[in-house]
């Protein structure tokens, strides 16, 4: 019976550790998210590619990043690297409108040519799945993060980690991150 026993533990803790493993082996290449003009938009196409992920407002203070953002991915876009853009509504209602009506925005306004993805929730009871692993440690092995506000920056490798949480205020082409994408 004890050998049983013993057996049945060295079982469960290697099941354990398998399942530990495997959340730490998790990247955004999991996810499928739907871009702005409701396409599949597989993440699975970003390998090999460093991904600024950031969260959206066309009504917040900071919604000029826009500006910011679109330069950067000019600059760097053919050095395998691209900008994910998720417009929400979390903050202050700074997001009212419709995926139409935020492509418009944000190419007349701003020209955006990055890919901008559907609106979605970036924290609460109805956060996306994609920024439930971008804040959690225990999905991205990384760190737990919290969503502070519209255009929190998410770096992620080339093999699809998570590797640096960057504040809203801080613009796009500041050193830390230009450096980050050089390097």
């Amino acid at each position: 019976m004890k050998k049983i026993v013993v057996i049945c533990l060295a079982v469960l803790g290697c099941i354990s550790c398998a399942q530990s493993q495997k959340n730490m082996d998790q990247t955004i290449y999991q996810f499928k998210v739907e871009d702005i003009s409701g396409e599949t938009f597989d993440m699975s196409s970003l390998k090999g590619k460093k991904v600024l992920i950031v969260n959206t407002a066309s009504e917040c203070g900071l919604t000029p990043q826009y500006e910011q953002l679109e330069e950067v991915y000019k600059s760097y876009k053919d050095d395998n690297f691209v900008i994910i853009g998720f417009p929400a509504n979390n903050f202050g209602a700074q997001e009212p409108g419709s995926n139409e009506q935020i492509a418009q925005f944000c190419k007349a306004n701003y020209g955006v040519t990055f890919p901008m993805m559907s609106k979605i929730s970036v924290k609460g009871d109805d956060m996306h799945p994609l920024y439930q692993f971008l804040t959690q440690k225990s999905k991205n092995g990384f760190e737990d993060s919290e969503v502070e506000w519209n255009f929190q920056k998410y770096l992620i490798n080339e093999k699809g980690e998570l590797v640096d949480v960057v504040s809203p205020r801080t613009l796009p082409n500041d050193k830390q991150i230009i450096s980050w994408i050089e390097e």
